[in-house]
């Protein structure tokens, strides 16, 4: 299995950091019915995030992983966006099977074994 962790792996946007582009879910827009609004506000995000070519995106908080998912289904993209929190779990080998719905099929069998998980 190739290794997905690590900076040679990262690829970050461009923009980034504070000149970052938002989403579009943020602020309530999410859940204040103006989906054509919102999708539309977000297709500079999700053009931002195919220039990358990356194989996953990764959303810090739930209102941008559920509109970074609905652009990639939207615009044809269909990267796998996670949380940061699965990807913190899984590398510590907790994250439950339940909680692997958004992994890519290269990622969603991936058990971490931790030798000291063995003496409790």
């Amino acid at each position: 299995m190739k290794s997905v962790v690590g900076e040679e792996n990262f690829i970050d946007m461009t923009p980034n950091r504070s000149n970052n582009y938002c989403c579009g879910g943020g602020g309530g827009f999410l859940q204040a019915g103006l989906k054509d609004e919102r999708l539309e506000y977000g297709r500079l995000k999700d053009e931002q995030i195919q220039a990358t070519g990356a194989d996953y995106c990764i959303a810090g908080c739930h209102n941008c992983h559920a509109q970074i998912h609905e652009l990639s289904e939207y615009y044809g993209g269909h990267y796998p966006v996670v949380h940061l929190w699965t990807m913190i779990c899984l590398s510590l080998g907790i994250l439950g099977p339940n909680e692997r719905e958004y992994l890519g099929d290269d990622l969603k069998e991936v058990n971490v074994f931790h030798p000291e998980s063995a003496m409790m």
